[in-house]
């Protein structure tokens, strides 16, 4: 081959090369590269979205944070209060992190076609991301990985494990009962401490709004027995919740005065803690109430829900009139009339009390056996609720005037 020859054939190479046709000449010096099962990263990233507050005037904290390391990606997202990270398998090719916006990267993977893996590669810059899936190819902006805040560092010296169960059972028997007033903030979550129960040793989680109270124990954990008393914040709590829906066999909790840590399948959420004191739930529980009615569960918290329908106003008032072997749930309303309902129970008094329905099919929808007890003093006074069959569980409700 000539020289001319030679001078031309280059010059075709570098043309090739720099309309695409030709990649000979490229070395790979992306920062981030992998390949990851769009179902995982789905399910992954469906999890760690829900820390994003979807307002906020940080930019960073709309993004979630991807760590590639061998075999794996780590997803991370915060909101300054809680932190989600998750890892899953991925065929990582060149380790890194980046961040991009989470929200997008959760829509744009969602409508991705079902078939083949998703590839993540962050370019030379690390200012953008692309996403690649079949014929579909997107370029999200990245920003700087340095940015990103960790609140999942620090120690937290008490820590034990419990059945995923008594966790999910520990948060549905008292969720319902924490207060959304910004005033009260102290109230605006679950108080989880150990305590002594006739010389029994229990964990024991408690929420009031100032209305209603419910408190659930169950035996000490090992390990449980030096933990401080916390107050686990409301999204905290809603957020732990959801993921232990498929949790395995068991959950580590780790906590100090200040954070709390669950983990379980690759899973880890972290979360602040209420800095604040909660106040003496013991001195609301009544202790001398000596009138007692036991009402089949169900048909009482059917009946509460028919009869309210009727009910006016926001308090949704609800009379309970009792007379021997009968209960008469009532409800009037200017506007829509009234509604009367008879119940059989097991009690031999006489007297009228008022509740809030709501407030009371959320206690109602809670027992789970073949018995409610009601305890009560007078129409003034409140009113302990519990499932006959399961003394794990314990509600107070303040009555209404009707």
């Amino acid at each position: 081959m000539g020289k001319q020859d030679k001078t031309a054939w280059r010059g075709t190479l570098i043309l090739l090369y720099f309309f695409g046709i030709l990649d000979i000449f490229e070395t790979d010096d992306s920062p981030m590269k992998l390949s990851i099962d769009r179902a995982a990263l789905m399910r992954a990233l469906a999890h760690v979205q829900s820390a994003v507050e979807r307002r906020n005037t940080i930019p960073i904290l709309s993004n979630v944070l991807l760590r590639a390391e061998e075999g794996a990606l780590s997803l991370s997202t915060t909101d300054m209060e809680m932190e989600i990270n998750e890892s899953v398998a991925a065929k990582v090719s060149k380790p890194g992190a980046a961040t991009a916006p989470a929200a997008t990267l959760f829509d744009i993977v969602k409508k991705l076609s079902d078939e083949g893996a998703v590839q993540l590669e962050l370019d030379p810059t690390g200012n953008q991301m692309s996403v690649k899936a079949g014929r579909s190819n997107f370029k999200l902006a990245c920003l700087p990985v340095s940015d990103f805040p960790e609140i999942g560092q620090g120690d937290l010296p008490a820590s034990f494990s419990i059945p995923a169960n008594d966790l999910r059972a520990l948060i549905d028997r008292t969720k319902f009962a924490m207060s959304t007033e910004e005033t009260r903030y102290y109230l605006n979550g679950i108080y989880i401490h150990a305590a002594e129960n006739n010389g029994v040793k229990v964990l024991r989680a408690v929420a009031t709004d100032g209305h209603r109270l419910a408190r659930f124990e169950m035996p000490l954990p090992v390990g449980a027995e030096a933990m401080p008393g916390v107050i686990m914040p409301r999204k905290a709590v809603g957020e732990i919740r959801k993921l232990v829906e498929e949790a395995g066999d068991s959950i580590l909790i780790s906590l100090s005065g200040a954070k709390i840590r669950f983990a379980f399948d690759h899973i880890v959420l972290t979360s602040k803690l209420i800095d604040g004191t909660f106040p003496d739930y013991q001195r609301v529980i009544p202790q001398t109430n000596d009138k007692i009615v036991e009402v089949n569960p169900k048909a009482f918290t059917s009946a509460i829900d028919r009869v309210s329908t009727i009910s006016d106003g926001k308090s949704r008032a609800v009379k309970i009139t009792l007379s021997g072997k009968t209960m008469t749930l009532s409800a009037n309303s200017p506007e829509a009339g009234s509604a009367t309902e008879d119940l059989e129970v097991n009690g031999n008094d006489n007297m009228e009390i008022g509740f809030n329905a709501k407030y009371l099919l959320d206690i109602t929808s809670q027992i789970e056996g073949d018995g409610c007890r009601m305890t009560l003093a007078d129409a003034a006074s409140p009113t302990i609720i519990q499932d006959t069959g399961d003394s794990s569980a314990l509600y107070v409700l303040m009555p209404l005037r009707v």
